[in-house]
């Protein structure tokens, strides 16, 4: 089978089958998913990689920070102008750039001398990346045929989703065994691999329409919105919050310069984004629960390493190796989901996998302190099972029913919705588990009283223990810290617990929300087929 042209295509329609180039599919999906799966990849891969490069430069683990932070402020900004760089540029033209950039971004972050390089190159990298999964999502639409579309997102599902979940496992596996630099350096050789596959195997749009005009005071706001958001979800919990002025400040400007945005956006006959796709049922439903999914996915990518690391003592790579099964779930479901989407009504799919989503994230809030490895095994096959039901049919039925002009610029809004939607969540989760256990931590608090005879007892017992080798005071005062060290212990536990029991809730909550979701477009195009 080969690429059909999108010259050939008219709103959502294929042409006759004898109307194809010569390129094969599966060459062309290659082709673009190669660099889509890698930008993912280095994402999700430096998280846990973090202590290491903030003992490397000698910085405190706040201030390297900011080697994730730059790379999503980049690749927040970008992500909405696909669909207009991508008329201005050309296809072809747009991905050798931004692959250029991407491979640039990761030869500075592996050389890089001092942490502020190292930032430098993130952000290079968070421009040449950011583009890469709505590019590759609208032309994998727009070259399968409609019976394939299944297909197509589920090799979408693979680069994007897949990888982001094996991150922590490929990152926890170079930290622990090699230098951190490879988590780029193995970035170099697929983005010059990548650019040589785009020259040979990618076709340029036809009759495209060049933006006469660049939306500056659009394209300004947008930045701003972006960059005084993502410094806010930063360092707002290092900084209390709005107990600090400069904090309430650029929360202000943020929410403002979005309104801004949005106002200017719906109004400018030249804006770098249409708004308007909103409107469409389906896009805009599709959204709320393509980035939803998103949110489940990192929340548990962040707090269940997070657990393992900080109360279990894992290393990075084990943490990391606890997602490994939803890997293997993933990947086993993206075998099968192709004929699902086809033969089984994909409003059914998405409530599905949200009820996986919400069993496996309940799962989790059953954690305690004297789990095995095999725990969390499970809950993170069913967790990757939930995914793919959900994933593959939102990213055909969120942008299938858009006209074929705005496959691009919808897909870089979907995209930019999921990244401020992960990035927020995120950054409140870790708030909530650090709110959560001072919650806990002040009720449980109470049992440490010399009133409590049961603490005293205790306590008396685990002195004892101590005066072997340590004066009567400072083995009183020692048992007394242990115990005060467990109930910290416990407080972070039960707010681990309280995390994923709110993350499953909304889960559930979202289940009717995918009857909703307008299919009459999918029977139309199956009875055309069997016509």
């Amino acid at each position: 089978m080969s690429v059909i042209s999108e010259a050939q295509v008219h709103h959502g329609h294929i042409n006759h089958p004898h109307q194809q180039q010569a390129v094969p599919l599966w060459l062309v999906a290659f082709t673009i998913l190669l660099p889509t799966s890698f930008t993912m990849l280095a994402t999700s891969a430096t998280n846990v990689a973090m202590p290491h490069i903030a003992g490397f430069f000698g910085s405190t683990l706040d201030e390297a920070n900011w080697v994730i932070t730059s790379y999503m402020i980049a690749n927040a900004v970008l992500i909405p102008l696909t669909g207009w760089l991508e008329r201005l540029m050309g296809r072809v033209m747009f991905l050798k750039v931004f692959l250029s950039i991407f491979t640039l971004g990761s030869i500075i972050c592996a050389a890089a001398p001092t942490l502020n390089t190292l930032v430098i190159g993130r952000v290079i990298q968070g421009i040449g990346g950011g583009p890469m999964m709505p590019i590759s999502q609208a032309i994998l639409i727009a070259a399968f045929p409609f019976e394939k579309r299944g297909n197509a997102m589920a090799l979408f599902a693979f680069a994007v989703m897949v990888f982001s979940i094996l991150g922590p496992t490929f990152g926890g596996f170079i930290v622990d065994n090699s230098a951190w630099q490879w988590i780029y350096l193995i970035n170099i050789p697929v983005g010059i691999f990548s650019i040589v596959l785009v020259h040979c195997n990618v076709r340029e749009i036809q009759n495209r329409e060049i933006p006469k005009k660049v939306d500056f005071i659009g394209l300004s706001a947008l930045v701003l919105w972006l960059l005084t958001m993502q410094i806010v979800l930063d360092k707002g919990q290092q900084y209390n919050w709005f107990d600090t002025a400069w904090v309430c400040w650029l929360a202000g400007i943020s929410f403002f310069s979005f309104i801004f945005f949005i106002v200017w956006e719906l109004e400018c006959k030249n804006a770098i984004v249409n708004l308007r796709v909103f409107k469409d049922k389906n896009f805009f439903i599709g959204t709320i629960l393509g980035s939803s999914v998103n949110m489940i996915i990192y929340v548990t990518i962040l707090l269940l390493p997070q657990f393992l690391q900080s109360l279990m003592g894992y290393t990075a790579m084990l943490s990391g190796m606890s997602l490994a099964p939803r890997v293997i779930s993933c990947i086993i479901m993206l075998c099968f989901i192709g004929k699902m989407v086809e033969k089984i009504d994909n409003r059914i799919l998405v409530c599905t996998g949200f009820i996986f989503l919400a069993l496996s994230t309940f799962m989790y809030a059953n954690l305690n302190l004297q789990i095995s490895f095999s725990y969390v095994i499970l809950p993170n096959v069913l967790m990757g099972v939930g995914v793919i039901l959900v994933f593959i049919p939102i990213s055909a039925l969120c942008l299938g029913t858009l006209p074929k002009s705005e496959l691009s610029n919808g897909a870089g809004l979907h995209s930019l919705c999921k990244c401020v939607v992960t990035a927020f969540v995120v950054s409140m989760s870790s708030t909530l588990v650090a709110r959560l256990s001072q919650v806990h931590q002040t009720y449980l608090v109470g049992n440490l009283s010399n009133f409590n005879p049961n603490y005293q007892m205790r306590l008396s017992h685990m002195a004892g223990n101590f005066m072997s080798s340590l004066p009567s005071v400072s083995a009183i005062h020692k048992a007394g810290k242990f115990y005060y060290n467990q109930l910290i212990e416990q407080a972070r536990l039960m707010s681990y617990v309280d995390a994923f029991e709110l993350f499953a809730l909304i889960a559930i909550c979202l289940v009717p929300l995918g009857l909703f979701l307008n299919v009459d477009f999918q029977k139309k195009e199956k009875a055309k087929k069997r016509n």
